[in-house]
This record gives structure tokens, C-alpha cells and sequence, in this order.
């Protein structure tokens, strides 16, 4: 029998039988790890396992490449900073369903998983939430090999006025340097160089750049399969907090 324990965020659930649900959880030493929780659906197990819960886990299964059961213990729930807030709960539900997406199961991200912990620990927050979500999206490209290189020109090297993302190779490039691709270029709001304003609607302007590089070339790299639409959701709260 193989075991482990440790402390872990809920992903997500999915049915599993009449009375038990799988579950898929990230924790710093697991990774993304799923397992079958045994009563799932009663009352007493089921409020607990909700998107964002920290939980302690217990995980065993006969054999590693078997998919186990866990055993659930609630350390702290996130659905009161969520519920009833419109940004908070399209952020939870944007983050689980692209770590969901994109994490390589049972290969462990420590460093990222503590700054997972982080951004889940600010839901409800919404004065910081937005700009704490962009750092986010850009550790995770770098988390997943295809991070953004901002500091100078990718064709003068020089860090004068970057305006521009290179959609091939996601390097700063700028106004002179850009020449006659201009219109090809993505958009390098100066907040996603870490300055300048960070308003709601640069932040937004920003992640359409960090978007553009999780469709197009980290989930692109792991099949056919579209941007989970809980993103879209999240953009059109964050601007839409900006103007209530």
C-alpha cells in the first residue's frame, strides 16, 4: 500500500458511483493529484468540498499508477469570501479551472503552489485581487516554460519605449522596433512590465496579453482544447468592477 498526506487546495469534483466523487487537489509536494473520496456526496462530507477549500488529504492506493482514495480533514473554507462576490467567485473559479487544464498531474510545483495559496488567500479583496491575479497568470506561463521576457527589445535591445509583445516569442519589443509589424504585435500595458497605472482596465488590457499565451501556446501544447470559459468570465468582472 502506498501513502501519503499533506495539505492541498480543492480543484474540482466530479461524480463518481452513487455515493462517492472524485476529487482533484494541488498541493506543494503532489502536485495536481485526483483520488476518490468514499461518502462524497452526503451531508457531512459534501459542504467540504468546495472549489478553494484548504484541506489536510490523506492519499493511498495499492499501487502508484492507481487512482487511489483520499481521506478529507477542512483546514479552512474559501466560499465565504466567494459567495455573493462577483469577482471573487469568477477569480476562484478562473484559477481551479485553469490549474485543472494545464497542471501535469502528480508533478509537484512548490514554489508555484505557495503563490497559488496566496492569490486564493486575497479572494474577497478586491482592490488588490485584480493586479495579484495578473502576477499570477505571468508566474504560471513561466511556471509551464512559456514565460514573458519584458526587459529589453527583442530586435534593438534596447528597454526605451516597449510598447509591444512579440506573439512568437513573447519578448518586449518596441515602438521604433517594431516597424511595419506593428499591427501583428500584442499590446504591452506598462503594468505588465510591473509599473505605470494599475487600474482595473490596464489590468484587463494586460491579461488579453497573458491570455494570448495560454491559449495559443500553453494550452495549444496540450491538445486541442479551448481557454476554460470561467477566464472570460472573470475579465468581464473585473471590468465590470471597475465601473460599479
Amino acid at each position: 500500500m502506498i501513502e501519503w498526506q499533506d495539505e492541498a487546495a480543492l480543484l474540482a469534483t466530479r461524480p463518481f458511483g452513487e455515493t462517492s466523487v472524485i476529487v482533484e487537489v494541488f498541493s506543494a509536494a503532489h502536485g495536481r493529484h485526483a483520488g476518490v473520496v468514499r461518502g462524497g456526496t452526503s451531508r457531512k462530507v459534501a459542504p467540504l468540498l468546495q472549489p478553494g477549500a484548504q484541506l489536510s488529504v490523506a492519499w493511498k492506493a495499492r499501487l502508484d499508477s492507481h487512482l487511489g482514495s483520499f481521506t478529507v480533514e477542512p483546514i479552512r473554507s474559501r466560499a465565504a469570501a466567494a459567495m455573493g462576490d462577483r469577482l471573487a467567485l469568477a477569480g476562484l473559479n478562473a484559477v481551479c479551472s485553469l490549474l485543472v487544464m494545464v497542471l501535469p498531474e502528480r508533478e509537484s510545483h512548490p514554489a508555484f503552489y505557495d503563490r497559488t495559496i496566496a492569490l486564493l488567500d486575497l479572494l474577497g479583496q478586491s482592490d488588490v485581487w485584480p493586479l495579484a491575479y495578473l502576477r499570477w497568470e505571468q508566474a504560471l506561463l513561466d511556471e509551464m516554460g512559456f514565460g514573458l521576457d519584458l526587459s529589453a527589445c527583442a530586435v534593438r535591445g534596447v528597454n526605451e519605449e516597449l510598447i509591444y509583445v512579440s506573439p512568437k516569442s513573447g519578448r518586449a519589443v518596441s515602438r521604433e522596433g517594431a516597424g511595419a509589424w506593428a499591427d501583428r504585435m500584442l499590446a504591452l500595458p506598462e503594468v505588465l512590465a510591473g509599473k505605470g497605472d494599475a487600474s482595473n482596465a490596464e489590468i484587463a488590457k494586460a491579461l488579453g496579453t497573458t491570455g494570448y499565451f495560454i491559449e495559443h501556446r500553453l494550452i495549444k501544447s496540450l491538445g486541442d482544447r479551448p481557454v476554460p470559459s470561467a477566464r472570460a468570465r472573470l475579465l468581464d468582472a473585473i471590468l465590470r468592477a471597475r465601473a460599479d
